[in-house]
């Protein structure tokens, strides 16, 4: 039998972590002994393993959505043997190029056990699993036809089967009314057909790991957009989507100037009629600022940076918008925890230079060791081979280097950290097309236009929000800044733990206001707003996402976009208090700034609650009320008035 991958008594003396203990705390039961046929070309002298290694927290996401488990659902592999797992299934594709396979495996595991790096979740649930799909996203055309529509009903059944996230645009069906030559009837128009999608994903369990998420996507120049972006005023439509406007520079240059815009048909190519573009951009940050949608893509600047324009314009993006793509095109992601490179007071980019040229290796060779749900989506991935490398971490590396989140510092080094990873994610790409040749579709692609030297990869960045990978590697998400500094975890048989960030503790200890107290103050809103005790420079330091002024979260997300070739997902967050005209100029400036798209949350937007009228617009909103501007009927849901005639609404 041959020897253990790394035995338990190995992980206790290398990382001094404590695996019972650590999951007793986490409410979880003990894990199998190591499995014999998990056994690899590592051993323990190989690995340089990270004291606290796992939190309680990442072993709860590990056991219960990516740790194999036997029919009766238990697991049957540790956290390191997942880890094992991934890296030789992802260093396989090696072989095809005369590369050391045994060293790249080392390499690989090394980087993930470390947790400086972490691919997105369908990598880490499936490498070296029968199912094998290791892309996080995709997007599907959907052709203006019957046979169009379900084609891509299917197809989406097919890959959300497999635990990826789906994305559409919907802007080439005609609108309702229009008319239907073979059947003499009319069309119903793309909401309608969106109510199909939807339907279709919530009968589908991704293996029971992950859930069905779209992103739905019409240009605002759709005939139907007023239907659309007013679709989710009904709380069960939609659920399974994320929803998105397809926003001109047209339109963008029409609400400048205060005039109207046109609607066309896709169809035709006709104008149909035409809005004001200020009532329809009005329209969609009163119903952001009541339930967080639609979100806004700045569809021509994606188009201005299309990496492969000889292959077509780009429609649509994946489930979180950091990656507009062609039809039928993948993409792969993973974050490089940045918060493991500051040493010193600085950011170590003579550490992180070598985890970017081996986090580049490990995402393309995930393009090759894939199993792609759909012959369309492997061909063309295979020939642009886009990756999409990130960060997370970057709260928690700031309050390391002492600089506060909102601060023009914060946005000195972001935009510092992310020319450098762009830069050395050229360089790595290069130097595999030396090895492995470019992508195919390197000619006529804007590399080529601009004589850069022969890339693998047609793009390199993207910023996701990373969500459970995070959890895993214990630190925060993203490019967010945090989401709380301390709060109160409910445990299995009522226990109650109080979680605070790691760096806070440390903080409190060494400056002496540390107490259980502060902490459960702290609780009970996560924030250190009203946390008496605790230094000013402190407060600034350790801010939360509602701490952060609107205006702050965009301008860090301008930061990254600037060298970023895919684009970055990131939430501006706006208090309870704000109004629908905050989420307007937030909308302007992400416009301004050069962003390719941007979301927005009002806090305790979507838990329901009843919006605030004034007695004019109560009297206005009521039943049988119509628009003051066109005199049309207007339509209410949950104390929002709206107009689908001409765009008018009034939403508290």
């Amino acid at each position: 039998m041959p020897t253990p991958l790394l035995p338990r008594l190995a992980i206790e003396e290398i990382a001094g972590w404590d695996e019972p203990a650590a999951l007793a705390q986490a409410g979880l039961p003990a894990l199998p002994p190591l499995l014999p046929d998990t056994a690899g070309l590592l051993t323990p002298d190989q690995i340089d393993a990270p004291a606290g290694w796992l939190s309680p927290n990442a072993l709860v996401v590990l056991e219960r959505r990516y740790l194999k488990k036997d029919d009766a659902g238990r697991p049957v592999e540790r956290p390191d043997e997942m880890f094992a797992r991934v890296a030789r299934a992802v260093a396989a594709p090696d072989a095809n190029y005369g590369q050391d396979v045994a060293q790249t495996e080392r390499s690989f595991f090394r980087l993930l056990r470390g947790l400086e790096f972490l691919p997105n979740s369908p990598t880490l649930m499936n490498a070296g699993r029968e199912l094998g799909q290791l892309s996080a996203c995709f997007t599907l055309p959907v052709e203006d036809s019957i046979a169009g529509i379900f084609d891509a009903v299917k197809w989406a059944a097919q890959i959300q089967m497999t635990g990826g996230g789906t994305g559409f645009a919907f802007s080439r069906l005609r609108p309702a009314g229009d008319p239907v030559a073979t059947t003499k009837g009319v069309a119903s128009g793309p909401a309608s057909f969106i109510d199909v999608f939807n339907t279709a994903t919530d009968a589908i369990k991704q293996g029971g790991t992950r859930r069905g998420a779209n992103m739905g996507i019409l240009r605002v120049d759709h005939p139907d957009i007023l239907e659309f972006v007013t679709a989710k005023t009904d709380p069960a439509r939609w659920r399974n989507f994320n929803v998105s406007v397809a926003v001109t520079d047209e339109f963008m240059q029409a609400l400048a100037e205060d005039k109207e815009y046109v609607l066309r048909n896709p169809r035709t190519g006709e104008s149909v009629r035409t809005l004001r573009a200020r009532k329809v951009f009005e329209l969609i940050a009163n119903l952001a600022w009541r339930s967080a949608e639609p979100g806004l893509v700045f569809i021509d600047r994606i188009n201005q940076h299309n990496p492969t324009p000889q292959m077509g314009p780009m429609e649509g993006t994946n489930p979180c918008a950091e990656l507009p793509l062609l039809p039928f095109e993948s993409c792969n992601l993973g974050s490089i925890n940045v918060a493991r490179f500051v040493e010193g007071g600085r950011i170590d980019y003579g550490q992180l230079k070598p985890a970017v040229h081996e986090a580049i290796h490990f995402l393309d060779n995930v393009i090759d060791a894939n199993r792609y749900p759909l012959p369309q989506i492997e061909a063309i991935t295979r020939r642009n081979r886009k990756i999409g490398l990130g960060v997370m971490g970057w709260a928690d590396a700031l309050i390391e280097l002492g600089v506060p989140y909102d601060s023009e510092r914060a946005l000195e080094l972001a935009e510092e950290l992310m020319r450098f990873l762009f830069h050395e994610a050229i360089e790595a790409s290069a130097a595999l097309a030396d090895v492995r040749g470019g992508f195919p579709n390197f000619q006529g692609s804007l590399w080529d236009r601009r004589g850069m030297r022969r890339l693998r990869n047609a793009t390199l960045t993207a910023i996701a929000p990373t969500g459970t990978i995070s959890i895993i590697a214990g630190c925060s998400s993203g490019i967010e800044p945090l989401y709380a500094v301390s709060y109160v975890r409910r445990m299995l048989e009522g226990t109650r733990l109080y979680e605070v960030h790691p760096l806070f503790r440390h903080t409190a200890i060494e400056r002496g206001f540390y107490s259980q107290e502060l902490l459960a103050r702290i609780a009970q809103t996560g924030r250190l707003t009203d946390a008496d005790g605790v230094p000013a420079d402190v407060r600034s330091l350790f801010v939360t996402a509602y701490d952060v002024a609107p205006e702050w979260h965009v301008r860090m997300q301008a930061a990254f976009q600037k060298h970023c070739d895919n684009a970055v997902s990131k939430t501006a967050n706006l208090p309870a208090d704000a109004t629908a005209e905050e989420v307007a100029r937030v909308y302007r400036l992400a416009y301004e700034l050069g962003c390719k798209g941007i979301t927005v949350y009002r806090d305790r937007s979507r838990v329901g609650q009843v919006l605030s009228f004034g007695p004019e617009e109560a009297t206005q909103a009521a039943e049988g009320a119509r628009c003051p501007d066109c005199a049309s009927l207007l339509s209410l849901a949950d104390g929002c008035a709206y107009c689908l005639a001409c765009g008018w609404s009034r939403c508290g």
